[in-house]
């Protein structure tokens, strides 16, 4: 019981520091012509679905502000148009990751979603009263201080608050925490401080860069396959899989379909990590480490797939681009690691390390496959809404006091569990 206390008072922790950063925001510079008027130019894509739901738009916005006139290029058959596009983001100075790209004076957009529907919005109402100065009510973007690489602005659909909490959810899973702990327990028998800091820190590196690949690889899928109408279907479909074993893995871990580290392969993983705390001279033994963090990376993906799915499902869905994608990646890492991070400092310090038990495992299959199950009922739903901090929070915090009640209803009926 007080394992699962600490659990839900670390996401607790979690959720109230994605609310304070989603919170942070400042204002953005409006774009509009001098004469009062707006010209919009729309890039785009013939059988984007995106697309076709700003032109639906558009059509509506035209007839309500008579200034706006709209220019069209579309962009996935015509060369010219395409070649047009790779020009005029070269000049704005930013890269056209996907369609719609939607252009207002020195502002853009890549993709379409509620937000960057009522940014527009905003600008159009703000031309038409004659609004020559000022910022537009509702055009607000966050600002993010991110390590390595400063100062990151992404639109109000940028979905700051779910990255930070679906990467902490990420991070702890049963397969990743095993493998460090019982990695460290095995080092710290060395009784070198120097060995365990300089293995832990290459693991930790080695594996986070594997799973930078992993999310890359399911980002460029997501914008090759988005114009596909289904796709968003099929990405909850996924995600609602890996949620239900997960959560059948509490109650019968291991049985039948699991998406954990095979048995099978623990011998094999064991001997490499005795291999590393063998060998006399540091260098061989990280050598043994990184190809240790590649293989466990490899072996453990099921137990990671369902988050990064529905997390680039999410970006996919909110139109979000290539670079604003970048800076929440490193933004999800932050809390992806920090499980991991503090197992690692408190065995570093204290040249202690305890291995993850079963019961732990169970407990963490069980938060992440409400989690997992709430955040693909959501983009089944209205992906759109995972934009919006008080609504992500709202997600989250449910799928957590259902996993509370779960267990604490189970403990009560089969205290042994």
């Amino acid at each position: 019981m007080g394992h699962a206390i600490r659990v839900v008072v670390a996401l607790a922790w979690a959720l109230w520091l994605a609310l304070a950063v989603g919170a942070t925001s400042a204002t953005a510079a409006q774009g509009g012509s001098a004469d009062g008027g707006v010209e919009l130019t729309l890039f785009w894509g013939d059988g984007c679905p995106h697309c076709a739901a700003e032109k639906e738009w558009l059509a509506t916005a035209t007839q309500e502000h008579p200034g706006l006139t709209v220019r069209q290029y579309e962009v996935w058959y015509d060369e010219a148009n395409r070649k047009l596009l790779e020009d005029t983001a070269a000049e704005m100075g930013f890269e056209a990751s996907g369609v719609p790209v939607t252009i207002v004076g020195d502002r853009h957009w890549i993709g379409w979603s509620d937000g960057i529907r009522d940014e527009i919005e905003a600008l159009l109402d703000a031309a038409g009263e004659g609004d020559g100065g000022g910022d537009p009510p509702g055009d607000r973007t966050s600002r993010i201080d991110v390590p390595l690489l400063g100062e990151v602005t992404v639109g109000r659909d940028s979905l700051v608050v779910s990255t930070l909490v679906i990467g902490f959810v990420d991070g702890v899973n049963p397969c990743s925490l095993w493998v460090i702990s019982v990695l460290l327990a095995i080092v710290v028998r060395t009784g070198s401080r120097r060995r365990v800091f300089a293995v832990g820190i290459t693991f930790l590196l080695v594996t986070a860069g594997m799973y930078a690949l992993y999310m890359a690889g399911l980002y460029s899928a997501m914008g090759v396959v988005s114009h596909i109408g289904a796709v968003q279907v099929v990405v909850a479909l996924v995600a609602l899989v890996f949620a239900l074993v997960s959560i059948k893995d509490y109650f019968a871990f291991k049985a039948g379909l699991s998406f954990t580290i095979p048995d099978s392969s623990k011998p094999g993983i064991y001997q490499r990590m005795r291999r590393i705390a063998g060998q006399e001279r540091l260098l061989p033994a990280l050598a043994a480490t990184i190809v240790l963090a590649i293989g466990v990376s490899l072996l453990e993906t099921p137990c990671t797939a369902g988050f990064p799915v529905l997390w680039t499902g999410l970006l996919d869905a909110n139109g979000v681009g290539a670079v604003e994608a970048a800076g929440l990646f490193v933004l999800y890492m932050l809390p992806f690691l920090l499980d991991e991070l503090l197992i690692f400092g408190v065995a570093v310090v204290t040249l202690r390390a305890t291995k993850m038990q079963e019961r732990h495992g169970r407990l963490l299959k069980l938060v992440g496959g409400t989690m997992m199950l709430a955040l693909a009922v959501t983009v089944l739903v209205d992906p759109a809404l995972m934009s919006d901090p008080l609504v992500a929070l709202a997600v989250f915090a449910g799928a957590v006091a259902l996993a509370a009640v779960v267990h604490v209803v189970t403990r009560a009926v089969s205290p042994a569990r």
